[in-house]
């Protein structure tokens, strides 16, 4: 089976996909809908096979596509998951967050219920193949997870099309936008549910002097965040968006009573200071109580894998098991309820962040029973 993709959206993220749709066996883009004139040009030259829509509807409608991406910006993608679920409910692959206001949790709850094809969220971190290992060999490493840490110091929010991302009203915070990624790890790795979280964030460097129609982003550059869980694993993530200098864009540490497990991922290769020659290749590293002595392990990405885009190639891993989900062979290995706790988390952590009080995660509103 052929698959024919509709995508709606296609700026930078949108682009990367398009990318790794080409590299994937039987698989084409049949329709795009994407309303910026320079973005819809960009994304004519990578899938000159599309045929341009007007609308979302009219990608929905188009007969040759039997299935759907969506990368618009994330305050669109309830409305429009709810809006091909009128029109023709399609297997998708929505990319993160699902949703960005709190109040909007019911609406996802409702949509989970009704809709009769599968919906996979996009969490592509869980795909970089170092992260993959980690969490494939993290019991075993550590004799059962009791610390998790995970350290993100990376570049500054990219520009996007109308500026969307400078504001929390359009992405649901920093914690929402960027990190629901780790949260989605953290929840993965522990097998459990959160039930507190703890944190501190804010805006200390990045876009304090630019404006936007007079305002001023508002957007966090900085967090350091403790979640518990119910096994009483620990997780903290620490994010620094204006330290991209170090080798490695982002760090994870597993930790239990025999042993201790570290995957070492690089940033962008397009990033990459061509005078410092090659890019950091991938790592994952068993470090052993007894015996001691680390044992590293190189986690290179096939070059034209790694080359279509910002992740690792985790966009492409994503794609394959997608791929599986729309032809029946399996269901999808990130659900909706999957997509509702990153976001969730990440709003609690916001909250947190803003109040200075640890928010409980048993109860409403963060509580899945109450809302999903």
């Amino acid at each position: 089976m052929e698959l024919r993709y509709g995508v709606i959206g296609c700026g930078m993220m949108g682009q990367e996909h398009l990318r790794n749709i080409a590299l994937i066996a039987d698989a084409s883009v049949a329709a795009i809908f994407e309303p910026d004139a320079g973005m819809r040009a960009l994304a004519a030259e990578l899938a000159p096979e599309a045929v341009m829509m007007d609308s979302l509807a009219d990608v929905v409608a188009h007969p040759a596509v039997n299935c759907l991406l969506i990368v618009s910006p994330n305050y669109m993608h309830l409305a429009q998951l709810e809006e091909i679920a009128a029109i023709r409910p399609l297997p998708i692959l929505c990319e993160k967050p699902l949703f960005t206001d709190p109040a909007d949790a019911p609406r996802l709850a409702a949509l989970r219920a009704a809709y009769p094809a599968p919906i996979w969220v996009a969490m592509e971190y869980r795909y970089m193949p170092p992260v993959a290992h980690l969490i494939a060999e993290a019991r075993a490493a550590t004799g059962g997870i009791k610390m998790l840490t995970i350290r993100e110091h990376r570049f500054p929010f990219l520009e996007k099309v109308g500026d969307w991302n400078r504001f929390n009203r359009n992405t649901g915070g920093t914690l929402v936008e960027k990190c629901c990624h780790f949260f989605d790890l953290m929840r993965l790795i522990a097998g459990c549910d959160p039930v507190r979280v703890m944190a501190s964030a804010g805006q200390a460097v990045n876009h304090l002097d630019e404006r936007y129609d007079g305002q001023t982003p508002d957007i966090w550059d900085n967090a350091y965040v403790i979640v518990e869980f119910e096994s009483g694993l620990r997780a903290m993530l620490e994010l620094c968006m204006f330290a991209e200098g170090a080798r490695y864009q982002e760090e994870i540490s597993a930790v239990g009573p025999k042993g201790r497990i570290d995957c070492l991922v690089p940033g962008p290769g397009r990033f990459w200071p061509a005078h410092l020659g090659e890019p950091p290749v991938p790592q994952v590293i068993v470090s052993p109580r007894e015996p001691k002595g680390p044992r590293v392990l190189d986690v290179p990405v096939d070059p034209e894998i790694l080359a279509a885009g910002d992740h690792n190639g985790s966009t492409f891993y994503q794609h394959q098991g997608f791929a599986r989900v729309v032809r029946g062979v399996q269901s999808p290995e990130v659900s909706l309820l999957d997509g509702w706790w990153a976001v969730a988390m990440g709003m609690a952590a916001q909250e947190s962040a803003a109040t200075g009080q640890a928010v409980d995660l048993t109860r409403a509103p963060y509580a899945p029973a109450s809302v999903i």
